[in-house]
């Protein structure tokens, strides 16, 4: 429910995040900023005196630095990773290959080398929000 929504919140927060901590002038005040920001994604502009900003902990004394992206970057990994096991999967139960394609390349492979370099030698190809959008409901299933 509302899913766009919420996508869209999550992108303005990361968009305002990454803006603030590589274009912004630390002199000056943020709310121009995320004005902005707003004027660009958000369906619904909050009232004037809204200064949600200020008390954004997560970018301000979190250690997310131009990193809040990540959520919404991990959701799409996530997707994308599980609709591997809902395409190869036979009577509704999981491909034990894939299963075991998923620990090798994903959970053996741990940090040893690029976070991406393991996504593509699991699903052959670099993540696409498709999963995503179908699983929250912003997309149509596609006929297979």
């Amino acid at each position: 429910f509302q899913s766009g929504m919420q996508t869209l919140r999550q992108i303005e927060f990361s968009l305002f995040d990454m803006l603030l901590h590589t274009e912004h002038n630390p002199a000056q005040d943020i709310m121009p900023l995320l004005d902005q920001v707003r004027r660009e994604v958000a369906v619904l502009q909050p009232p004037a005196f809204s200064r949600t900003a200020h008390t954004f902990s997560h970018i301000f004394a979190g250690g997310y630095a131009a990193g809040y992206y990540s959520y919404k970057w991990a959701e799409v990994l996530s997707a994308d990773a599980y609709a591997a096991f809902e395409e190869t999967a036979s009577d509704g139960l999981p491909s034990i290959e894939t299963g075991r394609r998923y620990r090798q390349a994903i959970l053996e492979a741990g940090g040893s080398r690029p976070a991406m370099e393991s996504f593509k030698a699991f699903r052959g190809r670099e993540p696409n929000l498709d999963a995503l959008l179908r699983h929250q409901g912003m997309a149509e299933e596609s006929a297979a």
